[in-house]
């Protein structure tokens, strides 16, 4: 029997995910899986002083992801009902891996795998691949105070960390379907026909 569709959307800082989250969301009649951002209370001391504060923001993330998609498990994967998420709890590794060194990470990928192997994953994902200059306007344009002085170099660093992790996905969990979507070229906010290629391929692989 077929898994009812568990979608997440994922990209680089500023893709747009959780907008076409709710796009998706709205347009299948699906409930709607929101991370939580600007409460993390770390955020701010993080943009000032990464090095201080880096393992209590992951921390803090990957605990209230991991709750979120527990209850996901249990309202939505178990009883056979699709959902959409604005993020994959892979995200985790990708971040912590740029912030984190030495034990912090090793203590944090050990956690990280103890919360989530047996969590339910995303059956199909759909990948916002955009540049620098793409997700810049983007972070600019939604205004939140701390993003507003991201290092770029950062950001480089972590659409070349989300390209690998998409492939290695592709590589390594087959019944997990990878969609990705031109970020630069497509958007889907200001065109509507953008939205609809990207629900018609939605619609193919699901």
């Amino acid at each position: 029997m077929k898994p009812s569709p568990f979608i997440a959307v994922e990209g680089a800082i500023g893709a747009g995910k959780t907008t076409l989250a709710a796009m998706l969301a709205e347009r299948f009649d699906f409930p709607l899986l929101k991370e939580i951002v600007e409460e993390n209370p770390f955020l701010d001391k993080f943009y000032q002083n990464s090095g201080d504060w880096s393992f209590q923001l992951e921390m803090f993330f990957l605990c209230n992801r991991y709750k979120q998609l527990e209850d996901t498990a249990l309202k939505f994967v178990s009883r056979r009902r699709p959902v959409v998420s604005d993020y994959h709890i892979y995200k985790n590794l990708i971040f912590a891996q740029r912030t984190l060194k030495g034990g912090q990470l090793d203590k944090y990928r050990q956690i990280y795998h103890l919360l989530t192997d047996d969590l339910p994953k995303p059956n199909l994902i759909v990948y916002i691949r955009a540049d620098l200059a793409t997700l810049q306007q983007r972070i600019k344009k939604r205004g939140r105070s701390f993003e507003q002085d991201i290092d770029p170099g950062y950001l480089e660093r972590l659409i070349e960390d989300y390209d690998e992790a998409m492939a290695r996905i592709k590589a390594n969990e087959p019944e997990t379907v990878v969609i990705a979507v031109d970020g630069n070229a497509m958007d889907f906010v200001e065109h509507p026909e953008h939205f609809e290629q990207i629900v018609a391929e939605i619609k193919e692989r699901m």
